[in-house]
This record gives C-alpha cells, structure tokens and sequence, in this order.
C-alpha cells in the first residue's frame, strides 16, 4: 500500500474553498431553465420522482431538497452549459469510460 499524498497549502486552501462553496440550483430554476422532467431530476440526484414532486409541491405536500441535492442539479447545470468546453481526457477522469454513457454530438450525427 502506497503512503497517501500530503497536502500542501494549496491543497488545504482549495479544500476550504470547496468546503464554504455555496453551489446550488433549486429544482424550480433548474426546472425552468432546462427542458426536463421530474424523472430526469430524480436521477440526477438519485432521488424517487415522488420525491422530486414534493420539491415543487405546496402546503403539507412540499418537501425542500437538501443541500446535496442542489449541488447535483448545480453541478448537472455546469455540464450542460460548458460540456462542449471540457476535454475529453478531463471528462474521462471525472466520469470514468466504464461509467458513463457517452452523449451523442449532434454535430456529428450528420457527418
């Protein structure tokens, strides 16, 4: 077994940096933004759909997402807007090949 890496002050500012970041997207705005349904968002946050109604839900109904949750939809939202920015080798390292499915590149469905 390999000794783990020590953190430099780099390390340890960019963890307390991760750790006081408030990245979040409410389900409402995510919703509104992005042509989805609450299936989509459910798997997004590995939430049931009925789960993802009671976040748009009123009254006794209404059920607020947690703060992991709006970080997944923050995250999902990131990817959707700047995938086209992300090198393909940085993608794989973030999402290893045998866990993804690879989105389909509209532009290179005509080629």
């Amino acid at each position: 077994m390999t000794r783990p890496r020590p953190l430099s002050d780099r390390d340890l500012a960019l963890i307390n940096l991760y750790a006081n970041c408030q990245f979040g997207l409410s389900p409402r705005r995510f919703y509104a933004k992005w042509e989805v349904s609450h299936e989509a968002i459910a798997s997004i946050c590995s939430r049931s759909p009925s789960t993802v109604r009671r976040w748009f839900g009123k009254g006794k109904h209404y059920r607020a997402p947690s703060l992991d949750d709006l970080r997944h939809l923050a995250l999902m939202d990131f990817l959707l807007e700047h995938y086209d920015e992300i090198p393909p080798d940085l993608f794989d390292r973030l999402c290893p090949a045998s866990q993804q499915v690879q989105p389909q590149n509209p532009d290179s469905l005509s080629a």
